[in-house]
């Protein structure tokens, strides 16, 4: 598929902006979308992207997304949903208002973006989902329940869409990021170098898995830094 557009909702500063800036190299028109499009202005600017404002938990919100999307770039040829929400502490203590908010951000957002992604390249005939979990999506954690609930959730979305929607030219992934993701205030300690992973590089793998043929999609790929545990 010649890729021309991609649109990532969630965006933050660290993986997202690397996937917009992998996918501004490669030529694809960009759209950003998260809940305060104003700290998306300088990556914005650098990536030449269009910024949008956008709850992910509402519906409504996401419908006139993708409208707005398509009516100005065209159908999105790539959809990464990067969203994701926390509801830390010990299962007895957790408020359920947090966690509820949690999961509906971690899977409910995924997908009612994912279903709206779906609708437009169903249509079409093609296009990439592209969803982001975590290690939590295969392993709960303690005093992690919500994250792990949100995360397993989205995981199970991810493989229902990927064998009803390969058939139809639409290719669903999941990506279970293992391990902690390098930043402006997370480097690798002096003793243990690449222990965490590294945003530019995971990025690249969704471009790799992005570009795949269709006779050999994958709808899952785990990443993890060698001092992670399997």
């Amino acid at each position: 598929m010649d890729m021309k557009t991609a649109l990532i909702v969630g965006v933050g500063p660290g993986l997202s902006a690397s996937l917009a800036r992998l996918f501004a190299r490669h030529g694809l028109q960009v759209a950003l979308a998260s809940r305060d499009p104003d700290k998306l202005q300088k990556l914005a600017e650098e990536t030449a992207a269009a910024s949008f404002a956008c709850e992910a938990t509402e519906p409504e919100e996401v419908a006139a997304l993708f409208e707005v999307v398509v009516a100005t770039q065209g159908v999105p040829d790539i959809v990464v949903y990067n969203a994701s929400a926390r509801a830390r502490g010990p299962v007895t203590d957790l408020i359920p208002e947090e966690v509820a908010r949690a999961i509906s951000v971690s899977a409910y957002g995924g997908f009612l973006v994912a279903q709206q992604a779906a609708r437009y390249m169903v249509a079409r005939g093609s296009g990439a989902i592209l969803l982001t979990g975590a290690s939590a999506s295969v392993k709960g954690y303690p005093n992690s329940a919500a994250f792990a609930m949100g995360k397993f959730a989205l995981r199970g979305l991810a493989q229902s869409m990927a064998r009803e929607l390969s058939p139809k030219g639409v290719h669903v992934a999941h990506f279970v990021i293992d391990g902690a993701i390098r930043g402006a205030g997370r480097q690798d300690p002096a003793d243990a170098p690449d222990s965490l992973l590294d945003p530019d590089a995971i990025a690249e793998t969704y471009w790799q898995i992005a570009n795949q043929p269709r006779n050999a999609w994958t709808w899952e790929v785990e990443l993890r830094p060698w001092v992670e545990k399997f």
